[in-house]
Order: C-alpha cells, then structure tokens, then sequence
C-alpha cells in the first residue's frame, strides 16, 4: 500500500502512472541509499509507515533526523482539540468523501479515535458515503450524514453545498439534541 497505489487514484493516476510512480520512488530510495550520511537508512525509511505522507514529505523529514507522528495527531495538538473535546458533548467531524481512505489516517479517522477515547460521542457529515454502518462503528463514528442523502445529484450537493449542509445539520440537531 504504497503512497502511489494509496493516493494516485485519486488524484487522477491509472495503474500505469501508479506503476511508474511507484518504479521511480523505489529508484530514487536506491540512489539515495548510495548517499554518504543518508546509506542504509533510505531504504528502511521508504518502507516506513507515514514516509509517503503529504507527497512524500514524511519521506525527507526522516532523512534529516525526524520522527515519525501521524498528521493528525499533530493537528489536533495544534489546534487545541483536547481542550474542546472536555467542553463538547457531540463530535461532529467529515469530509468530501467518507471511504476506505478515511481509516488510514484521514482526520475524520483520527478525530474519532481522540473523541471515542474521552467518552464522547461522534457523528460525521460528508458529500459521500462509501463505508457500511459497522465499519463507521469501528472507526468509532455513530452515524454520517453524507449530502447525497439529500441530494442525489453530486454536481448539484457541490454548487449548493451551504443550503444542503443546513438541512444535514438540522437532521443532526433532531437526532441528537432533541
């Protein structure tokens, strides 16, 4: 599961591409494990989990020293999640699309698993859904509100994202807060 065969797809590659992409950072570890100062550890460190993240960046970073900590993690440090967690009594976290993408370290993933272990309960809203109730249970999420629920049409959810978000909302708030 590399960063290519990962993200390629998504971002528009075929399996071709994925394969060259692929090929060509399998290469670029192999020159760089002939690099005085870098050697063996190039090749350890592709195979590290996290070394594709944010295009490769992960990559570089453990090249120079650093240590591997998920993006979200860091994230949610950042922005003070912790603190807001303690005051909140519903998660609601989401993104475009709620996929098999999402559990590997995606940040509805990593909201869940911070929520779950304080006790709180959390919801999810997205454009679209492709991940079966248990599977969201797993990944510590309730329930997702995806906007194709409401509006089938995916060109349509895009343009009247705003109006279609208010009506999720409102479903949101009638389930849990009432």
């Amino acid at each position: 599961k590399g960063a290519p065969a990962v993200y390629g797809p998504q971002k528009g590659a075929s399996p071709d591409d994925v394969a060259a992409l692929d090929a060509a950072l399998a290469h670029y570890a192999k020159v760089l494990a002939g690099t005085p100062g870098v050697g063996a550890k190039a090749a350890e460190y592709a195979e590290s989990p996290g070394a594709g993240a944010a295009g490769g960046i992960g990559y570089g970073a453990l090249l120079v020293g650093a240590r591997f900590r998920a993006g979200i993690e860091v994230m949610l440090d950042v922005l003070g999640f912790a603190p807001a967690l303690e005051r909140a009594d519903l998660v609601i976290t989401g993104e475009g699309s709620l996929d098999e993408q999402t559990l590997h370290g995606k940040a509805p993933a990593g909201v869940a698993a911070a929520a779950r272990a304080a006790g709180k309960e959390v919801v999810a809203v997205c454009g679209r859904l492709a991940l079966a109730p248990e599977v969201l249970g797993g990944a510590g999420i309730r329930r997702a509100y995806p906007l194709t629920a409401v509006e089938p049409d995916v060109a349509k959810c895009i343009a009247e994202a705003g109006p279609i978000l208010e009506r999720v909302a409102e479903s949101i708030a009638r389930d849990f807060l009432s």
